[in-house]
């Protein structure tokens, strides 16, 4: 083993755990990769939490006392998915503790159904905030024009957000524009801005594997040489964003009233092209004051064979340009890829929300006590 997670907290990158499971936190594996693997974060989604409900028996006991009181399939699913949540982010408490906030932090997320409706976002955000009940909790609200009024009154309210399913450099500008927003409402509703948390999900290897196969349908060696390079500029160039906004005038009000930054966090990290090195979302998006959130394949292949060289996103800024510019110049359209990326997002993660409905339907069904 390598010491390269390590070096990367070192270098400031945040490294947290994409992915939760009952069995995860009983068996005392979370708390061993707090301890061994720098990992000072944890993100769920409803994929997660339908592999980890289908898998073993770990939820029995709480499914059949849901069962024996016949509540809906909802109902069971917020119970379980924030009780887990909840002993999660009480493991992570002391990382939150030392960290003033910034890390030991827990991601749940909203019923993506309501990914386009605002006025329900803030409500279930409201609602996940108040069952989980941990200050180091963050509520995934999606980056959707629904979602963007939805982060700002949530955070005006003085609950954290972690803002999911972001692709697109516009906007995110629109998501820390609504941050901005959100603490701005919260100052002048008297809120304490130190407490109020954000990091920004700007999803990674996705914008490959789409732009990829449009090269690969595009032919030429010019097209096949600009394979894998989209999605590590796109991100270089958020991060490029994300220092200029909070390098702002506007910024620097909030500042004064102690507010944090909203952090970079890069997701989707996994390669799904085997052609890249498995690493490669990792040590080539080195940045100080990110987050990096890993599968645990992906956390094991950095631990084991990393090659973490210091910061690998400044400076790269007008390299990551030119390597968009000469994608667009084969005619792949950047604003095409971006919208389908988003709308893709939402439909797979109300799939498996709705998969995770099933799963967790079938297992009510399973455990329900004969009728007397």
């Amino acid at each position: 083993m390598t010491d390269a997670l390590k070096r990367l907290s070192d270098e400031g990158v945040a490294i947290w755990l994409d992915d939760l499971s009952r069995k995860r936190i009983t068996s005392g594996n979370l708390a061993e990769l707090i301890d061994q693997q720098h990992v000072v974060g944890v993100t769920t989604n409803p994929s997660i939490f339908q592999k980890a409900i289908s898998q073993g028996d770990g939820y029995d006991r709480q499914l059949s006392d849901l069962a024996a009181r016949k509540v809906t399939v909802e109902e069971a699913i917020r119970m379980i998915t924030t009780a887990d949540v909840r002993d999660a982010a009480d493991i992570l408490r002391p990382v939150f503790d030392a960290t003033e906030g910034q890390d030991g932090r827990v991601s749940i997320e909203v019923d993506p159904r309501l990914a386009h409706n605002t006025k329900a976002t803030v409500a279930e955000a409201k609602q996940l905030a108040w069952l989980v009940d941990r200050p180091n909790t963050l509520i995934k609200i999606p980056a959707t024009m629904g979602g963007l009024p939805a982060i700002t009154e949530v955070i005006g309210r003085g609950i954290s957000v972690n803002v999911t399913l972001i692709f697109s450099l516009e906007r995110y500008r629109q998501v820390m524009d609504a941050y901005l927003a959100g603490l701005e409402k919260a100052k002048a509703a008297g809120l304490d801005l130190s407490r109020i948390h954000s990091v920004a999900s700007f999803f990674v290897s996705r914008v490959d594997t789409e732009i990829d196969k449009r090269l690969d349908g595009i032919g030429t060696d010019e097209a096949k040489a600009l394979k894998g390079k989209a999605a590590l500029a796109n991100a270089r160039l958020a991060y490029e964003a994300y220092e200029e906004v909070f390098s702002s005038e506007r910024w620097a009000a909030l500042d004064k009233a102690h507010a944090n930054k909203q952090r970079p966090l890069w997701a989707s990290t996994g390669v799904k092209d085997p052609a890249y090195k498995d690493t490669l979302y990792v040590v080539d998006l080195v940045a100080p004051g990110t987050v990096n959130t890993m599968p645990e394949a992906t956390l094991e292949a950095t631990a084991d064979h990393g090659e973490v060289s210091g910061d690998t996103v400044r400076g790269t800024y007008e390299q990551a340009r030119a390597e968009l510019d000469a994608i667009a110049k084969l005619g792949i359209s950047y604003d095409d890829v971006v919208q389908l990326l988003e709308d893709e997002g939402v439909e797979k993660f109300e799939a498996s929300w709705n998969d995770l409905l099933k799963s967790t339907q079938a297992e009510l069904e399973r455990l329900a006590p004969a009728e007397d």
